[in-house]
């Protein structure tokens, strides 16, 4: 009953690729399905003003789609002159959640920023881009830890996210753009990959959803992050 053909409680197939920039701390591209990610990690020795001298660090991320993501080309939003409130949203979410990950006194007093580029838009980008985000930072910090710069590792738990929804009345895991577009129910799990929750959006998209639908679709995105952290622990081992 998925356009995809997929169970209802089907990854998508996922594919990482370590290293895929020359120049980043950290590098990775990530794939789910028809949605792929470039995320690189900067590190830089400086920190924002309001914790400089506090001694913690500080992970943030940028979040951006190439003008032919998706099937009509957007305007960069350069060419506009400012963000819009859709990728400031996004951008504000995968900082916030990989932050939640980090052991900040461990990291030192210098920043990780993390660059979320999508290069291929099917549905589940913000999604996909903090799986493949804490890659690309997990990558960084091995760097700062080969180097002697951090005595402990900074980095506390995997964090991963998915995207679950209620589609033909269904609730299905990692929902592509087919599904997203026609859901009845949208949301978005970012969790540790201690199953610990850091983030949940649900919204009715066209029709309301019961406690117990809501339960069904938590244990979707526990059996999808959990695949997903196995991914992540794989392509960084």
């Amino acid at each position: 009953m998925r356009p995809s053909g997929r169970e209802l409680n089907e990854m998508r197939a996922v594919s990482i690729e370590t290293g895929f920039t020359k120049h980043a701390e950290g590098s990775a591209l990530i794939k789910v399905g028809d949605t792929h990610v470039l995320c690189t990690a900067t590190i830089e020795d400086r920190v924002p003003p309001f914790i400089k001298g506090s001694g913690l660090g500080w992970v943030t991320a940028e979040y951006g789609m190439l003008p032919r993501a998706t099937n009509t080309r957007m305007r960069r939003e350069a060419a506009n002159g400012k963000q819009g409130g859709r990728t400031v949203e996004i951008q504000r979410l995968i900082g916030r959640s990989l932050r939640a990950g980090v052991d900040r006194v461990a990291l030192g007093e210098r920043q990780i920023t993390v660059d979320c580029d999508v290069l291929q838009a099917d549905g589940g980008t913000r999604c996909a881009s903090i799986t493949g985000g804490w890659i690309a930072l997990r990558l960084a910090v091995n760097k700062l830890m080969k180097a002697g710069d951090v005595i402990s590792d900074p980095l506390v738990d995997p964090v991963a996210a998915v995207s679950c929804g209620i589609y033909a009345g269904q609730p299905v895991l990692d929902l592509d753009y087919p599904e997203d577009s026609e859901a009845g129910v949208d949301g978005n799990f970012i969790m540790t990959g201690t199953g610990q929750l850091i983030e949940v959006q649900m919204s009715a998209e066209g029709s309301t959803y019961s406690r117990d639908q809501m339960n069904k679709l938590m244990d979707l995105a526990e059996k999808g992050v959990a695949e997903l952290v196995a991914a992540q622990k794989a392509a960084t081992a």
